[in-house]
């Protein structure tokens, strides 16, 4: 099918203002680039934190999303290993250098010179987007597009938090959001336990974690019963940081997994005393994905996803923003 020669996008112009939805040209597939014909795009806090202007420099006017299901439409020259209507995702990390002694050693997740999805690369908040084949996965061609879009972010990046946390078997999830709820899934089908930490007084994301298997649920104020091996941070909240320590064992690891978080206070350093560790996650690698992408059917991850059609996204921003549903929020084009 021929693409049309233009498209439905919703657009950031101005961190702070609404996106505005627009109709733009259908971009070409160039040198080593993959047309895509979006069928679903997943809603990401990194979109509401690139909203907010909480992220540096990014390239405005931009088309959010990260987190793309959809059909190769047109394939540029030298691309191999795809071919046309064959389902693709697109993460995050949409371009590295390739040479620099970061992607030389396996770690181009922090590649100086990389490019991002949704942020410096338009992104899937539109009908149609363009990709580097070399950071486009293959997907399952059956099944729901909507419900494999959470996949290529919360997904992934719950899983390198996980990968980061190293054979914890008590881990505790500051955040309980779209990431959270496939991450569970995981440490479920591991055989590791999982405690929910989840806003003070948020009853209903806390029946969800105990739906989903936790050994336990409450709120971030409250002291679970026995010390963690790790602790794996969602939430954007620093002062989650200490708190997180402070439950932790001898030992044990404190992962932050978001790419933006308010300032952590100070805390003493007996928190931190006992060998205990404290990391983030940046961005994931290729590797990352083929891993997880080859796990999830395995286990098998089910994710709950609200739809909105795309010209809705605003609302799903704001819904997310408030916590107002489980799992992720996704948009849909109606392809």
């Amino acid at each position: 099918m021929t693409p049309p020669d233009r498209m439905r996008a919703m657009v950031l112009e101005r961190p702070g203002d609404p996106l505005r939805l627009m109709a733009l040209p259908v971009p070409q597939a160039r040198e080593g680039g993959v047309l895509i014909a979006v069928e679903a795009c997943g809603v990401c806090r990194t979109d509401l934190h690139l909203v907010d202007g909480e992220l540096p420099d990014p390239v405005l006017p931009m088309i959010p999303g990260h987190e793309i299901v959809g059909r190769v439409a047109a394939l540029g020259s030298g691309v191999e290993g795809f071919r046309l209507g064959q389902r693709v995702g697109v993460p995050w990390l949409g371009w590295t250098c390739g040479q620099c002694r970061y992607c030389r050693s396996g770690r181009e997740n922090l590649c100086d010179g990389a490019r991002f999805t949704g942020y410096q690369i338009p992104g899937g908040y539109a009908e149609y987007t363009v990709a580097d084949a070399r950071y486009c996965f293959p997907l399952p061609e059956e099944g729901d597009a909507a419900e494999l879009a959470p996949l290529l972010c919360a997904g992934l990046i719950g899983y390198r938090a996980l990968r980061l946390a190293g054979d914890a078997r008590r881990v505790g999830i500051y955040g309980f959001g779209a990431a959270a709820h496939i991450v569970a899934q995981v440490l479920r089908h591991q055989g590791r336990e999982f405690l929910a930490f989840t806003r003070p007084g948020d009853g209903e994301s806390q029946a969800f974690a105990r739906r989903l298997g936790a050994a336990w649920a409450g709120g971030t104020d409250e002291t679970p019963p026995g010390k963690l091996d790790a602790a794996l941070i969602f939430a954007p909240a620093g002062p989650l940081v200490p708190a997180a320590l402070g439950h932790v064992e001898k030992g044990g690891c404190v992962v932050c997994a978001g790419i933006h978080m308010s300032d952590i206070p100070s805390f003493p350093y007996a928190v931190l005393w006992g060998e205990r560790s404290l990391r983030s996650v940046a961005n994931l690698t290729r590797q990352d994905g083929l891993d997880f992408l080859a796990l999830a059917p395995a286990v098998p991850v089910r994710t709950a996803v609200t739809r909105f059609p795309l010209e809705r996204a605003n609302d799903a921003l704001a819904q997310l923003r408030r916590g107002e549903f489980q799992g992720a929020a996704v948009l849909t084009t109606g392809a």
